[in-house]
């Protein structure tokens, strides 16, 4: 039997309201399971960098060193 739960009511904005309902309807979840995922993937703290979700990307490519820092790499870039 599941444990009982407690209904909590917060306030969102129109933006992040609407995000809910797509993320819910895609994932065919309630909009209450969604927040309650969401919170227990906080609450374990599976919270993953840029870097670790790369995984083994990270260092894959070869290129030049300084390439986020000397401006010469950008010069036509855009055009």
């Amino acid at each position: 039997m599941a444990a009982p739960m407690r209904t909590v009511s917060f306030k969102l904005p129109e933006d992040l309201d609407d995000a809910l309902n797509e993320l819910a309807r895609t994932r065919r979840l309630s909009r209450s399971a969604l927040v309650r995922e969401a919170l227990e993937s906080l609450k374990k703290g599976n919270r993953r960098s840029v870097t670790a979700l790369a995984g083994e990307l990270v260092g894959s490519v070869d290129g030049p060193s300084d390439l986020a820092t000397n401006r010469k790499h950008m010069s036509g870039y855009g055009r």
